[in-house]
């Protein structure tokens, strides 16, 4: 996974300073978020893996497939990652991409799944507190999970907050187990 990563940083990279320098973030998210979607694609990825294609008619096939959805400068991004032979990776330059533009917006994606549905008021609470520990603006996204048996986990990027009851539990199963 570090390997893929590390791969995918400098495209990533390329890709948010243009579209910074040109106040396209949320086309270019947009636009990366289609062609990893599309690069998943079983079809897809036998046309990106078949050795018989040059890396412009996977390119060009690849284009076609996102029909309108892509710019002129788009285009010459995935030629340049097609002649890299890295179009395999546009998932993770899209995730990249998307961790540096939260990052210049000092934005968060948050996942809050609890045993039980949260209400608006509680979700809006939570999100201030969260946004207040973390320094950032929140984007809340809240889930059920009725075998937590009570209680939150909070994802916020490496940030995992366990205050579920199924937590706490293993927690003191682990200390007598010690």
């Amino acid at each position: 996974m570090a390997e893929l990563t590390t791969l995918a940083r400098p495209y990533a990279k390329a890709a948010f300073e243009h579209a910074q320098a040109h106040q396209q973030l949320a086309s270019w998210s947009a636009m990366l978020g289609l062609a990893a979607a599309v690069s998943q694609d079983d079809t897809m990825q036998r046309v990106l893996t078949a050795p018989r294609l040059t890396s412009a008619e996977k390119a060009t096939t690849f284009i076609e497939v996102c029909g309108d959805k892509f710019d002129a400068q788009a285009q010459n991004f995935i030629h340049v990652v097609a002649e890299n032979d890295r179009l395999l990776l546009l998932p993770e330059i899209a995730a990249l991409f998307d961790l540096y533009k939260a990052e210049q917006e000092k934005s968060v994606d948050v996942d809050v799944t609890s045993a039980f549905a949260l209400n608006q008021e509680q979700q809006d609470k939570l999100a201030k507190v969260l946004s207040a520990r973390l320094g950032r603006e929140v984007r809340l996204h809240a889930a059920e999970d009725a075998s937590l048996i009570g209680g939150v986990v909070i994802r916020a990027g490496d940030l995992v907050i366990d205050g579920s009851v199924r937590g706490k539990l293993a927690q003191l199963a682990e200390a007598l187990k010690s």
